[in-house]
C-alpha cells in the first residue's frame, strides 16, 4: 500500500507529521510482524507543548516522541518545533530504530529532516537514549548532513518529586557543530544553549500541565549571524503549556 505524503511546507505542517507517523506506525507493524512472544506496544509522549512568552516574543512550542515495537527493540520518532508570528520557525522530525544496548540505554539511528529553517535539509543519525547515573533523562545524538556537515546534541533533563503530583523539571540541551552554515543562521562550534526549568501537576500520570522559564543564548558566530539579521542572540521567556502520556 502506498500513501501519498502532503508537501511539508509551512502551511502543511501538522498534516505533514501525521502522515509521517501513520506511515511509520504501518511500516513497523509489518517489519516486527514476526515476533509473537513479545506484545506490539506503542506510546506516545509529548513533553512540551507550550506557549512561550518574554522578551517581546511569543512563540508555540512542541517537542513529543512516540515509539512501536517491542522490549528490545522499536521504531520511533521524534518530533519538536516552534511557530511565532504566524510562522513556522523551526521543525524537524527524526525516524530512528532504536535497540537496547544495555539496561536503561538504547542505541539509535536513522534519518532527521529539518524542514526549517529554510533550506530544508536531511540528516544522518546516530545517538543513545536513556536514564544515566542519579536518573538523569539523556539523548545524544551525532549527525551528519547530506551537505557534509556534522553536529552533536546534547540533552539531559531530572524530575525532582516536590509531592505525589507535583514535579519540579530542570532541563538543559546543546548543539555543536562542525563548520559555518550561514544560510540557516548556524556557526561553527558550541552554537547555542537551552535551559528550562518547569513545574508541573500531575492531575494524572497520563496528563500534567506545567509552567516554568526558558532560557535560550546563541554562541560565537551563531549569535553573530542572529545579530546580524535582527534576531535576539538571548531570550528568556515565561512558559505554560501541558504534557501527554498514552
Amino acid at each position: 500500500m502506498k500513501l501519498k505524503l502532503a508537501n511539508p511546507s509551512a502551511g502543511n505542517q501538522y498534516l505533514f507529521i501525521k502522515q509521517l507517523t501513520l506511515c511509520a506506525l504501518l511500516a513497523s507493524t509489518s517489519a516486527f510482524s514476526a515476533v509473537s512472544d513479545d506484545p506490539l506496544l506503542t506510546a506516545i509522549t509529548i513533553d512540551e507543548l507550550e506557549l512561550r512568552h518574554g522578551d517581546g516574543e511569543k512563540s508555540f512550542n512542541w517537542d513529543l516522541q512516540t515509539w512501536t515495537g517491542y522490549d528490545l527493540k522499536k521504531f520511533v520518532i521524534k518530533a519538536k518545533g516552534s511557530r511565532a508570528n504566524g510562522e513556522i520557525e523551526d521543525s524537524e522530525i527524526q525516524f530512528l530504530y532504536s535497540k537496547a544496548i544495555a539496561p536503561y540505554w538504547d542505541l539509535q539511528f536513522g534519518i532527521r529532516y529539518d524542514s526549517k529553517p529554510s533550506p530544508n535539509q536531511t540528516w544522518a543519525v546516530v545517538g543513545v537514549q536513556g536514564l544515566a547515573p542519579y536518573f538523569f533523562e539523556t539523548d545524544i545524538s551525532f549527525y551528519l548532513s547530506e551537505e557534509g556537515n556534522t553536529a552533536l546534541r546534547l540533552a539531559s533533563e531530572y524530575e525532582f518529586m516536590l509531592s505525589q503530583r507535583l514535579v519540579l523539571t530542570p532541563s538543559i540541551s546543546a548543539d555543536i557543530y562542525a563548520k559555518d552554515d550561514a544560510e540557516r543562521g548556524i556557526g561553527k562550534g558550541l552554537s547555542d544553549i537551552e535551559v528550562g526549568l518547569r513545574l508541573k501537576y500531575e492531575v494524572t500520570r497520563e496528563f500534567a500541565p506545567y509552567i516554568g522559564v526558558n532560557y535560550e543564548r546563541s554562541f560565537g558566530k551563531t549569535a553573530s549571524l542572529a545579530d546580524a539579521a535582527n534576531e535576539s542572540s538571548k531570550t528568556l521567556q515565561f512558559v505554560a503549556g501541558i504534557q501527554f502520556r498514552f
